[in-house]
Parts: C-alpha cells; structure tokens; sequence
C-alpha cells in the first residue's frame, strides 16, 4: 500500500539543513522527516523517482508517471466526495464533462443552459482534449460525459448523436497560393506544409489521404485548433481542422477551404455503460435525451 502522505511535485527546493527546517508550506512535515518518506517510497516501489542536484530535486520518467497517476487518484478522490455530498440533491452538484473541439458543441451547452435554468447551483466542468484522452478519463470515472468523434471506438459506450456533422477542411493565410481554391484535394496538399490534429491524422485524414500520406511535408501538429490556427497565422503551415474552430472572418488574416472530395466527422455525447451517476449528471442525461435522442 503506497504511502500518499508527501508533497509531489515537478521540482523540490532545498531547504537549510540547520536546525529543525520546516518543509515547504503546506505539509507540516520537516525536510529529515519529508526526506525519509521520499526514500521509503523510493524502496516500496523498487524505483528511483528522484535525482538530488546541488539546488534541487527533480523526477525520473518513473517519478513523472506516479506523479501524473497521483494527481488522477486525488482528483477521482474529490469527485467522489462531491457526488456524495451531492447525493438526493439534484438542486446542486458537479458535473464533469469532456469535450472534443467542434461547433457541434453548441447543442451540449445549450442543454446545459436548459439545466442551470432550472437548477443554478448546479456547476459544469469543462475538460477539452484528444479523443484518447477524453476516453481514458472517461473510462477512470474522471468524467460523467464526454463528446466524442464516431472514429473513437465507441461500442463499451452509451451514446446519443450530436445534430449535424464536422466538416474538414484546411485554415490557411489569405495570401497563401492554395486560398485561391474554393477546395482542396489531396494532390493539393501534398507539397504544402500541414499543421495536422495528432489523433485526426491517425483516423479520419490518412483515409482521406489514402496512400499519399507518407507523402505529406508535415510541420507541426497540435490539439488545439487554437494554437493550430496561430501556427497557420504566422504562416508556418495549412491547418488541417473542422470548420469553424478559428477566426476567419473577411478581416482576419485566415480563411477556410473545404476539401474535395468532401470529409465529415459525426459526434457523440457518450457516457460508460452501467455508470451511476450523481443527481445533476442525472438531470443533464435525462435533457440530453429528451431533446436529442433520436
């Protein structure tokens, strides 16, 4: 049973080693006693998690992946105790949401403005990711819900469909060559640098690429199509993004060219098979279905 009662951190600093040295604010534990537990740790898990510099401590890859896996049991540990303090009061609570980027969005959150209508001490929390992360805190109980793309693998999931569906295409400087196209195929792009979603070129975009995909000048890649689309304003490549997701408006620096032939992405408001749920996941379910299911 690991011992959970220490200050996890990226870097530690040293403190004075005279006298009694309290430890960093917080912990109410002194630097020897602090210490101790590092390398009891340390021994527990048969790894070393920390390398001692002149000025400070740093994590190993082993202390990065408890630290990371810690921060998932203490943020699972204050949402459960949210859900029972919750509990038998559907008037208030937490509900915890994952969300691919999409215009498709919209019709979540306007079913979440339905509910707080009705309920206003009801709080949504809102997580945006990849589709791989998304589902593995999902699949931890870190989200009630998550909006996910049809590519996902969705079968170990209840899911409701989103209205509509995303369409590819390519945020790119209106001064660029290719802006001058109504749409883009792949021959197109073929010698453009691209700035590709990770897990979009994985699914959806190597199909549409099909064989040339080993073929593309690849420059960056990103999550967000936010920090995609400042890439592609200082025009460090195309943005390969659903449509919608930047500014391109007539005064804005970008523009918006669908590919040809056309690509669509279908999301889903998914939730775990068997879940339970505290009382305001509940009523946003019950909303969810009531408006949207088909």
């Amino acid at each position: 049973m690991l011992s959970w009662n220490f200050a996890f951190c990226g870097t530690i600093s040293p403190w004075p080693r005279r006298g009694a040295s309290p430890a960093p604010p917080g912990l109410r534990l002194s630097q020897p006693t602090l210490s101790k537990q590092l390398k009891d740790l340390e021994g527990e898990l048969g790894k070393k998690l920390f390398v001692c510099g002149s000025f400070s401590v740093r994590l190993t890859e082993e202390g990065m992946l408890l630290r990371k896996r810690a921060e998932e049991i203490l943020d699972m540990v204050d949402k459960t105790e949210e859900e029972c303090k919750a509990l038998g009061e559907a008037s208030g609570g937490d509900i915890h949401i994952g969300a691919a980027e999409s215009d498709g969005v919209k019709y979540l959150v306007r079913r979440i403005k339905a509910v707080q209508a009705r309920y206003p001490r009801i709080r949504v929390h809102l997580y945006s990711g990849g589709r791989s992360g998304l589902a593995r805190r999902l699949d931890q109980g870190l989200l009630d819900f998550a909006v996910l793309m049809e590519s996902s693998g969705l079968s170990q999931y209840n899911c409701i469909p989103l209205p509509g569906a995303d369409a590819w295409g390519v945020i790119l400087r209106r001064d660029h060559p290719l802006a001058e196209k109504e749409a883009l195929t792949p021959e197109d792009l073929l010698e453009a640098p691209l700035i590709c979603p990770r897990q979009g070129l994985e699914k959806e975009l190597s199909g549409w690429f099909q064989e040339r995909v080993d073929r593309l000048n690849l420059a960056a890649t990103c999550n967000l199509a936010y920090n995609g689309g400042a890439l592609a304003r200082e025009g460090l490549g195309c943005l390969l993004s659903f449509d919608k997701l930047a500014a391109t408006r007539p005064d804005s620096p970008l523009c918006f060219r669908p590919l040809a032939p056309p690509l669509y992405s279908k999301l889903f408001f998914a939730w775990k098979k068997y879940a339970v749920f505290s009382p305001a996941a509940g009523v946003l379910l019950e909303e969810m279905k009531r408006h949207l299911s088909p």
